[in-house]
Order: C-alpha cells, then structure tokens, then sequence
C-alpha cells in the first residue's frame, strides 16, 4: 500500500485534513485500483516559519509524497497525478500551482509490512496496474 505525507502550513492543512485524506484516498482507488481499507496517510503540519515556498504559492500550498512498491505503469502514475490536481482543485479549492506531488518507488523486497518481506507476501490488490 502507498504511503502518503502530506505537508503544508498547520492553519491550512488541520482544518482540510479529513476531506484531503478522502480525496487523495479516492484517487489513489481509482488510478492503482487499491481496496478501500488500504489508505496510509500521515499529515506534516507546518508553522510558517519551517515552510519556504517558491514564489507565486500561497498558504494553501501543499506536498504530497506517494511511497509504494515499484511495479505500477507509467499510465496508472500520470493518471493518479492528474486525478489529484483535478480532485484537489476541484473539491477543496486549492490551485494546481500550490499543489507538489512526487511518486517514489522502492522495490518489494525493501519494503516489511505484517511481519513479512514484501517480496514475500500475498496482497490482496494487485501492484501490476
């Protein structure tokens, strides 16, 4: 399952955390075809002083960094990438250009989860989307 942090300015982010958890979860479904029961999100509340943005953001501005198991296309990345933009915007009201999302693999072997190797491990969704 993905891993997500979500980072941004704590006046921003803790009033949008349950309704951008909902979103970012919904895309993840939708673009790899992951279970309703597998969402991992972890907020990183900021104070404006630990968040230097580049110009032309605003407080809304927000990261987004996606861990997973390498083994998903190039099109069920793109896709999730262009779904958050779409739902982020759309549902919350944050402009694309505050928005920062970056998708890093790591081969299963690297990865342990439910006391096993995830090379190892039988998921119940598949990776290869």
């Amino acid at each position: 399952m993905p891993q997500i942090k979500i980072y941004g300015l704590r006046k921003h982010l803790d009033p949008i955390k349950k309704l951008l958890s909902d979103v970012i979860h919904s895309c993840v479904m939708d673009a790899l075809q992951f279970p309703a029961d597998k969402r991992a999100h972890r907020f990183i509340a900021l104070e404006q002083d630990d968040m230097f943005m580049p110009a032309g953001r605003t407080d809304a501005y927000t990261i987004i960094e996606i861990t997973m198991i390498e083994g998903r296309s190039v099109d069920a990345k793109k896709k999730l990438i262009r779904l958050l933009f779409e739902r982020i915007k759309n549902q919350l009201n944050i402009e694309t250009m505050d928005v920062e999302i970056c998708i890093y693999e790591s081969p299963a072997c690297n990865w342990g989860f439910r006391g096993m190797h995830g090379d190892e491990i039988k998921l119940n969704y598949n990776i290869n989307v």
